[in-house]
């Protein structure tokens, strides 16, 4: 009796970057285009919850290998707990109340491929400036990326975010370390679970804010991507639970 082989499963990628805090290690193919929204809810230990929306970034690739960003968000609550790529206030939660908006712009170069130990890796270079809020100056925030494909097509994806950011009183740095292990269920169908966290250094209280956040996605189609997150905070700083549903559609 002939064994039957079983084919590995090759998952349809779009490469989102809000699908997880930790980015797609790709850019966007040159002539293609893929936006990116979602609404998030979260859950803050002090002060109102806050609601994010419609974390919009619009991503064009230009040359092979390099993607021209351009983004939107709405925040209305309490102040503080980043838990996406497109967010850019992170201040003490004081138990005030936060509305703001800004936009971002930038771009994202992949860097190198994989090649045995050497990691699939990507740099992205944004800055963030706010459109009405408490926030005052343009923030350049500036994000390394890199991962490893393995059998079976599961992946893990590290990254390391950097921003220089403004509060009431001083300047500041926050730190994002993230990484994440992906793995297709089906052709269309992932799930991931990831590690991730927000770090600041220079404020008067800096603040300690990691979460751990399981997530999914499912392909609708040619041209349509569902994801879903979900994320609890590991200290007392972090928010103590948050929601991330969105869209992307590509072209």
């Amino acid at each position: 009796m002939a064994c039957q082989v079983t084919k590995a499963v090759e998952p349809i990628e779009f490469n989102t970057d809000r699908e997880a805090f930790t980015p797609s290690t790709f850019a966007v193919e040159p002539g293609r285009a893929l936006i990116e929204g979602s609404q998030v809810y979260i859950d803050n230990r002090e002060g109102l919850p806050t609601n994010n929306y419609p974390e919009l970034i619009f991503r064009l690739g230009v040359w092979e290998r390099l993607e021209w960003r351009l983004g939107f968000n709405y925040s209305v609550g309490s102040q503080g707990n980043v838990v996406t790529s497109v967010e850019a206030g992170e201040l003490p939660i004081d138990g005030g109340t936060l509305y703001e908006s800004n936009v971002l712009y930038g771009l994202k170069v992949e860097t190198t491929d994989q090649d045995g130990w050497i990691p699939q890796s990507c740099f992205i270079i944004e800055a963030t400036t706010p459109t009405f809020g408490q926030e005052f100056g343009t923030e350049p925030v500036a994000t390394a990326v890199f991962g490893w494909e393995f059998p079976e097509k599961w992946r893990v994806d590290a990254a390391l975010r950097y921003a220089y950011a403004e509060s009431d009183i001083v300047w500041f740095s926050r730190w994002g370390p993230s990484v994440v292990a992906r793995y297709p269920l089906t052709d269309r169908w992932e799930v991931h679970a990831e590690y991730f966290g927000t770090f600041t250094q220079g404020l008067l209280d800096d603040v300690n804010r990691p979460f751990f956040s399981p997530g999914t996605h499912l392909v609708i189609g040619d041209n349509a991507e569902l994801g879903w997150r979900v994320g609890w905070g590991l200290t007392r700083d972090a928010a103590n639970f948050f929601s991330d549903a969105g869209l992307a559609f590509r072209y």
